[in-house]
């Protein structure tokens, strides 16, 4: 799957692991953790907490819909993953306007989500027109 939208053809896709929409997430969500690693400790439960749970929930729904009946039911759950980018995106924004992370950290990790939202799209795409 390329960022400009276009999708490899999912039937070759034994597991969602190998889509590269998945390793872009698990990498974010990494370089999510150690980022608010650095947080003050008031926003464990707080922001901290958001952000880890929305970046999880990316990959997690797109595991999910993967071990689903069928490809409306994975593409619903893709999604949801999307939903998840979109709540990550604004927690992002929040973190730079209270100065928990510099402009040039945010926009790394806002890139980063971007292009992994118009995968997103692009795969959800795809589930659609190959139904």
């Amino acid at each position: 799957m390329s960022e400009s939208g276009s999708v490899d053809v999912i039937k070759n896709v034994r597991c969602v692991e190998d889509l590269e929409v998945y390793k872009k997430a698990h990498k974010l969500t990494l370089d999510l953790y150690k980022t608010t690693d650095t947080f003050p400790d008031s926003e464990r439960f707080g922001l901290i907490s958001q952000i880890r749970r929305a970046a999880i929930s990316i990959n997690a729904n797109l595991m999910e819909g993967n071990y689903r009946l069928n490809r409306k039911e994975f593409r619903q759950f893709v999604g949801i993953a999307r939903g998840s980018a979109g709540e990550l995106k604004y927690h992002l924004l929040v973190c730079r306007d209270l100065g928990l992370i510099g402009n040039e950290v945010y926009l790394k990790l806002n890139n980063e989500l971007i292009s992994i939202t118009k995968m997103l799209f692009a795969l959800a795409k795809s589930l659609r027109e190959e139904n």
